[in-house]
């Protein structure tokens, strides 16, 4: 996953840009990066490293030797960005957030226009803000290349253009992911989260459209491209990515987090007396079991703290094993909420299942009696080919696919079928072998339309494809 943010701004943005940038934290853990334009020096840019310190820390010192009124900047889980750009269509920085999956097929057509070149990464992987950039120079404008990429790109892809005019902002083409300007006097921002800017004095201005293309100056914003008509923006921004303060379509994330909660406690046929506590797995699932245990009268607990001096940030290593250490060394029991009581947990999704399940054997250890596990949407069938929310590299990476795959016979993606009704007997084996598997003593899922009441727009706008295979 990752955040971008971008300012223009008749006086020196690099303040506003830092800390905006920075409020995009919680979506990448690997690399940040930050590219300024002025007039004295043009275009200049720093990135660095962030895996094992905040993006604050690593980019005060060039804080204070960077200057310029138009700036853009990323928290990145994948490529280093944002990158600058000689071409045809003139210097210009480019940072994008998103997914390709025909990553060979652009490649090849890139070599076939012309293109002589890319740089390798590490592992051989290419930089895909690197290959949305040369996608842009085949057109004969930025607002044309930027159009003509997104047409090519199989996956999602939103952009930020800084150049020295100004930044363009473009959101992908079924708006997957959001952009939100903000103005103040003198300044324009554009944001991946509304709530990254509240703090800098800016207030709302409006909310890009899936696919519209504006450009943005210190007095406002050009549409470039008016936005689609078709939208799917991705349902685990509510569910888990965003942060609590943001709102997306109108929809904050916090207040669907306890809508949430409440509608699993609606539809939870648990005696409320056999309970002690309702808690939440930090931080995501925390406004879940908030919603749950106001709904429920189940007082809320939190039977284990997160140890914030020195794990303030979603790091988690590449290397599985030292994940699920990592998770577990962040987390300190509360031996007087645990011990001897029957907890019921809400995390906001199972994917691989191996640290929920780590998490209840924890439990165990410490001492609980009975450890019910509620997540906060249905179980993950599909991988995303649409935004990079998980390393996964397989579907059978996901749990609820490798029991399917052990109660079938076969890993096939027809097998899924059957299970994807929550009403159905397969739905109901498959839940309880995951169970089974995990050690909990109890297991259910919110269900699909309990999650899209939660986040309260209209439904055909909402992409559930990880849950359905449906795009």
């Amino acid at each position: 996953m990752g955040g971008i943010f971008g300012v223009a701004s008749c006086g020196d943005c690099v303040t506003d840009l830092f800390f905006g940038t920075d409020y995009h934290s919680h979506l990448g853990t690997r690399r940040g990066g930050m590219a300024v334009y002025s007039k004295e020096h043009g275009i200049s840019r720093a990135i660095h490293n962030i895996e094992n310190s905040p993006f604050r820390t690593k980019f005060e010192r060039d804080v204070e030797e960077m200057s310029g009124t138009f700036g853009i900047g990323c928290i990145s889980d994948t490529e280093p960005q944002p990158l600058i750009v000689r071409s045809h269509l003139g210097n210009y920085a480019i940072t994008t957030v998103g997914r390709i999956n025909n990553e060979q097929e652009l490649l090849d057509l890139a070599f076939q226009n012309g293109c002589s070149h890319f740089l390798e990464m590490s592992g051989g992987r290419l930089n895909a803000t690197e290959l949305v950039a040369s996608l842009i120079n085949q057109r004969s404008s930025l607002t044309d290349g930027i159009r003509y990429a997104q047409e090519r790109i199989d996956g999602s892809m939103s952009v930020l253009i800084l150049t020295t005019n100004g930044i363009y902002a473009a959101r992908d083409r079924m708006g997957r992911t959001p952009l939100v300007l903000g103005q103040k006097e003198d300044s324009v921002c554009i944001s991946f989260e509304s709530s990254a800017y509240i703090n800098l004095g800016y207030r709302h201005l409006r909310e890009l459209g899936p696919g519209e293309i504006d450009f943005i100056t210190p007095d406002g914003f050009e549409v470039k491209q008016e936005p689609g008509s078709k939208m799917k923006i991705c349902a685990f921004l509510w569910t888990y990515f965003g942060y609590p303060t943001s709102s997306y379509e109108g929809r904050n994330v916090e207040a669907m987090r306890y809508s949430c909660g409440k509608l699993l406690a609606q539809n939870d046929d648990t005696d409320p007396a056999s309970l002690d506590y309702v808690a939440g797995v930090p931080d995501s699932g925390i406004p879940h079991a908030i919603g749950y245990a106001n709904e429920s009268g189940v007082p809320f607990a939190r039977p284990f703290i997160k140890y914030t001096p020195t794990w303030p940030r979603s790091f988690m290593p590449s290397n599985q094993s030292k994940r699920n250490l990592v998770a577990r060394m962040k987390l300190i029991p509360v031996d007087d909420l645990i011990r001897d009581k029957s907890l019921l947990f809400i995390d906001d999704s199972i994917v691989r299942g191996t640290q929920l399940g780590e998490t209840a054997q924890f439990l165990y250890e410490s001492g609980a009696r009975e450890v019910h596990i509620r997540p906060a949407c249905p179980p993950i069938l599909f991988g995303c080919k649409y935004l990079n929310f998980s390393r996964s590299t397989s579907d059978m990476d996901l749990i609820a696919r490798r029991v399917i795959a052990e109660l079938e016979g076969t890993d096939s993606v027809e097998a899924v079928t059957p299970y994807l009704d929550y009403t159905t007997d397969p739905y109901s084996r498959m839940v309880n072998l995951i169970r089974e598997k995990l050690n909990f003593t109890s297991l259910k899922f919110q269900t699909i339309q309990g999650m899209l009441d939660a986040i309260g727009i209209d439904p055909d706008q909402v992409c559930t494809y990880c849950w359905t295979g449906r795009e």
